[in-house]
Formats: structure tokens, sequence, C-alpha cells
């Protein structure tokens, strides 16, 4: 059984590709779904049930037996199991081409696919060729070197630009070509299975729908719709889990509680309550019925699997999704931790003096499964049209949604790692952006020694120190793959990182942010790079995996709207103060401190012009529409 499976998983790999389902982990999970026995089994579910018997802070997760939450996640493996099969047979059908009608749109169709295959084989290569040391045996003279450089250049961006241009030309077409028809049918089989097993499969879902870079643009497109779609549990369901929590009837805690949620998610919803003393609108989160106990099974399930998964294919590293899942969600699941996340995130944020604030915990309608705060209006922060009523700047919000995460990282070391979009809303305060930052329930605690090493990489990429960003990985354990880490980390291919270190820039004097040509550029990186992606997710310090995810969050939220500010900059700015705090504690004579004082200056200096001239240019920008808007 383990070895057909296996065999499946394999396939599935090669057909999808790994970097398509491998790394996110859906297929791998699948994968072994069903074997749950043994030794090893056993002795897994012992660590499991230690771990959730003290996982869950003071509050925590009962030690109850795990065997029947098991059978039900076993029965949600089987289903796994299912469509993984389903998929794998999907593409083999595409491989073989048996669905194809052959008419003359297909044939055209298919021909764009191949001249897409084409440029990317292209592009690869070009990419290999940039990347290598120059031979000075046969190119002696610098002059020499730095032209082959640029014409290597020139062609790596020239392929680029043709595969961009072929991806164009592809999504005009009227019908779909059979890639695509596959991916869409397999992405779709996943979205059912992630609505149908509920609670860690959407969360596995959701975090799908943001590694845009690393998987087709039709599964985005497709799993996307769990942010906004999530289960929504019975008022009856709700009612039970306040009263089996704070020990009373709804009726009795608050005034006008309204039964139909304003927000749900896949772990739980949130309801609309009013105070009986003061009369001050709620904001009640109830977590959905079961998936307390239901959630233990999974874990169990997951990381019996993941091991598997590791036994079998020694290549391939997937123990992190397991050491990420197994810590992360009991505690997710307990609101009172949640609400300690809220205060100490609040505490750290007066000290910033950024325009950001944290729903006020009312600890009395509080317990392990029920989370009561103040209400905070506000519309979320990717919602164009309220905010273009608003009258606030995109550039203004942006730059305050990553000065907030940001001054987390490198400033607190207490970090939020869930800020999608619908846990970031804003509003106008006296004519500027004011944030209100919600879902607590995932915070990454970061040791200094890894946050100066994060800081030290960041500020080496926003001045494009070259030599400070390869020895910065080298300190993570990241060696040949760092021009695929920086990648990952800006979401801007690492070519122009060099341009910049010729330049000076913060900014490079290439195509538009997030164009298509730099995502087959970073997309080409990717592949080049692939098994060293998976050494990597392997390897890597456990705070960098869920700030990777926070990465990916923000660029989404960044990109919505339409990237107006260099969220390198910002960034760099929080790391080069954390780097220049720590030379200041470290180095003991006056003379080194005045040094690192004044490397600082001198880089704050940097970023203040830069940000004059950004300013300068939004206003400029934002004077020329309105002077092309007609007036009454």
């Amino acid at each position: 059984s383990s070895s057909k499976e296996g065999s499946i998983m394999l396939s599935a790999s090669r057909l999808v590709g790994a970097r398509t389902l491998g790394r996110s982990g859906v297929l791998t999970v699948a994968v072994g779904g069903t074997a749950l026995a043994g030794g090893a089994a056993v002795a897994q579910q012992t660590k499991c049930q230690a771990f959730l018997a003290s996982g869950g802070g003071s509050h925590e997760i009962e030690n109850t037996s795990v065997l029947v939450p098991t059978l039900e996640a076993t029965m949600r493996a089987i289903r796994l199991v299912r469509t993984a099969g389903l998929i794998v047979a999907d593409y083999e059908l595409a491989k073989l081409k048996l669905f194809t009608e052959g008419g003359r749109e297909e044939a055209e169709l298919d021909r764009l696919e191949e001249e897409m295959s084409a440029c990317e084989t292209e592009l690869e290569a070009a990419q290999m060729e940039y990347a290598s040391e120059t031979d000075k045996s046969k190119v002696t003279s610098v002059e020499e070197r730095r032209a082959l450089k640029i014409r290597q250049k020139n062609r790596m961006e020239d392929a680029a630009t043709r595969l961009a241009e072929a991806e164009e030309a592809l999504g005009l077409m009227e019908g779909e070509s059979n890639k695509s028809k596959v991916n869409k049918k397999a992405a779709n089989r996943l979205l059912e299975l992630c609505r149908e097993n509920g609670g860690v499969y959407i969360k596995v879902g959701q975090h799908l729908a943001n590694l845009d870079y690393l998987i087709p643009q039709e599964y985005i497109e497709v799993l996307s719709s769990l942010f906004d779609d999530a289960p929504e549990s019975s008022y009856s369901n709700v009612c039970r889990v306040i009263e089996e929590d704070l020990g009373g009837n709804v009726k009795d805690l608050f005034d006008d509680f309204d039964p139909v949620p304003i927000a749900s998610a896949s772990l739980a919803q949130v309801h609309v309550a009013y105070d009986k003393k003061t009369g001050k609108k709620l904001a009640v989160k109830v977590q959905h019925a079961g998936l307390r106990e239901t959630s233990a099974g999974d874990i169990f399930a997951v990381t019996c699997v993941v091991r598997l998964v590791d036994n079998l294919f020694k290549e391939f590293t997937f123990g992190w999704i397991a050491d990420e899942i197994a810590p992360h969600l009991p505690k997710e699941l307990d609101f009172l931790r949640e609400g300690r996340n809220a205060e100490r995130a609040a505490e750290h944020l007066k000290g910033t003096g950024l325009n950001c604030i944290v729903p006020k915990v009312i600890w009395e309608k509080c317990a392990p499964r029920v989370l009561t705060m103040e209400f905070e209006e506000g519309f979320k922060s990717t919602d164009i049209e309220a905010l273009e009523n608003s009258g606030l700047s995109r550039y203004d919000v942006a730059k305050l949604i990553s000065s907030v995460f940001n001054s987390q990282v490198f400033l607190s070391s207490f970090v939020h790692c869930d800020p999608h979009a619908g846990n970031i809303l804003i509003r106008n305060k006296d004519g500027k952006p004011q944030m209100v930052l919600l879902d607590h329930g995932l915070y990454k605690e970061i040791d200094d020694k890894f946050r100066m090493k994060y800081a030290e990489l960041w500020k080496s990429l926003m001045l494009a120190d070259l030599k400070g960003i390869e020895e910065s990985c080298h300190a993570m354990g990241i060696d040949e793959a760092y021009p695929l880490f920086a990648a990952m980390l800006t979401a801007r291919p690492y070519d122009e990182i060099i341009e910049r270190s010729k330049t000076g820039s913060f900014s490079a004097s290439t195509a538009a942010p997030d164009s298509q040509a730099d995502r087959a550029v970073i997309r080409g990186y990717a592949k080049q790079f692939l098994s060293e992606i998976f050494v990597l997710l392997g390897i890597l310090p456990r705070q960098m995996l869920l700030l990777l995810k926070m990465n990916d969050c923000l660029r989404h939220i960044d990109f919505a709207l339409n990237s107006p500010t260099n969220t390198l900059v910002v960034a760099g700015k929080y790391a080069s103060k954390a780097v220049y705090e720590n030379e200041i504690k470290e180095k003991a004579s006056r003379r080194l401190r005045i040094l690192s004082w004044l490397s600082y200056m001198k880089v704050l200096t940097r970023i203040h012009i830069h940000d004059l001239g950004a300013w300068l240019l939004q206003k400029r920008a934002t004077a020329l529409i309105q002077s092309q808007t007609p007036r009454d």
C-alpha cells in the first residue's frame, strides 16, 4: 500500500510539477493517508498526544484519546487520497492528449503552449549563463567582461519578455489550452476537497492561494475563493459553544447578539453584539463547534503522513510541514492566548508612533473558544472603492501596513504571521490612514540571534550589497540558492539587485513592478533551484517559514493596491535600525559607536531622500490625474 501510494505521489509531482503541489504539501499530505497503523504511527501518536496536552497555553486542550478524532481524520485523508488519484489521472490524460478535440483553435492553443515551453527553456539557459562566473582565461579585459555580462543580461531579459508575450497571447485566446484546463480541473478538485474537509484543509488551501510564484495561476484564482466563502456554523452551534465556555445563555451575556455572522474563517466566525453594561458595540469571535476535538486527529494524521513521505523520498524534505502545523494549530485554537497576543501587540504599537490600533479585549466575556473585543470600524485594506471614497492615499496606506509588520519583525520580535487583507482594516483618522489589526491567533516569537541575521540580510537587500546578501544567506544555511531566496523575499528578480548594486539606487530602472517578464524570471529561478527549495524548506530556521508566509500575504496586499510604495525600503529601514541598535549594545568603545551612528545616519539620509522623491512623484501623478478629470 505504501509503495503504491508513494508512486502516486511521485507521478503527481512529475505531472503537476513538484513546485506546484510538492511544496504546498497538499498532495503529499494525501499520500499514505490511510497508512496510520504500525509502530512508527503509534510512536508518533504518543508524541502528538504529549504535544496536545501541553501546547494550548494556560487553558490547555484536554488530553483526551485521539482515537475518534483520528478515525474522522482518516476519512478526510481517504478523501485526500481519492482526490490525489483523480488529479494524477487528469494529468496523465492531459499528457496523453486523450481528450484533445483537435480543432483549429485547439491547435493554436497547443502551438502557443509549445512556444511557451521553448521560451522557458531558453530563459533557464540564459539565467544559468548570466549567473555563472566569467572565464577570465577567455575574456581578459574588464571592458570585455562587462560587455559580455550586458549581452547575457539582455538575452535573459529578451527571453523573459518573449515568454511573457506568449503567456499574454495565450490568455487572450477565447478557448483554454489543455494545460490550463487540467490545472483548473485539478484546482477545483482541491477546492472541493478543502470545503468538504473544512478546518485544517481550508487553512492549507488559503496558504496555497498565496504561493503565486510557485504554482500555476489557475490554482491561485480558484483557491482564492477560500478567503471569502469559508463555512459557517449554525446559530444553534454558536450558542452551544458560548454557553459551554462562558457558562451562560447568549441573551443573558449580550444585548442584540446578531445570529448572522459578519465574517467567517476556517477556524471561527464573528458576530456583532452589544455590552449589557456600557452599550458598546462588540465583536464576538466563536470557534466552529467540534473543531478543537477533530483538529487533534488531523494533526496526528498529517504528521504521520509527512513522516512517511520523508522516509520514502529522501531527495525531498517535507518535515517542515508537520513541524509548522502541529505546534501552531493548537495555539490558534486557544482564544485566551489570542487575547494575550493582542494586548502584547498593542503595547508594542504604542511605542512605535505608527497609527495602528488593536481592538480592546473584554476579558470577562472570553474563554478558550470565545473571544470578545470592542468593535472597531474600518474597510478591508484591499477594498479599492472604499479607499478611493475615503480620500486616503494608496501610498500612505501601503506604507503604513508595511511599516507596522516590519516594526514587529525587526524591533519587537513578536510577529503577527497571518496578515491577509481581511485582518487589516483601514479608516480615515484626521485625514490620515489609521490601521486596525485583527486576528491575533498566530504569532511568532523571534529569537534575537535570528532576528539580527534576518535584519542584516534585509539591510543588504535594500543597499544591494551583493557580498552582504551572500554572507547573510550563508549564515542562515543558504548557499547556492541565495539568488532565489532573495527573489522570494523581495518578489523581484535577483538581477534587479545586481543592477542596483551598480547604480546605488533603491529602485531599478527596469519595467514596472510585478511585470509579466519579472514573474517569468522569478519562476525561472524557482525551476532552476527546485531541489534546493526542498532542502531550503527543511533547513531554514522554523521562524523563517512563518515569515515567508507573512511576506506572501503582505505582497498580495501591496499588489492589490497597485504596489504604490517600495516595501523593500520600508523593510530595509526597520532592519537598519535593528542592526544599529544591536551594534550600539555590542560595541564598547565610543569611537566604534560613533562610527555605527554615522553609518546609520548615512542610510537614513538615503532613505529620506528616496521617500521625498517618491512623495513628489506621487503628488505629481495625483495632480496630473486631477487636471485630466473633467469638471462639472
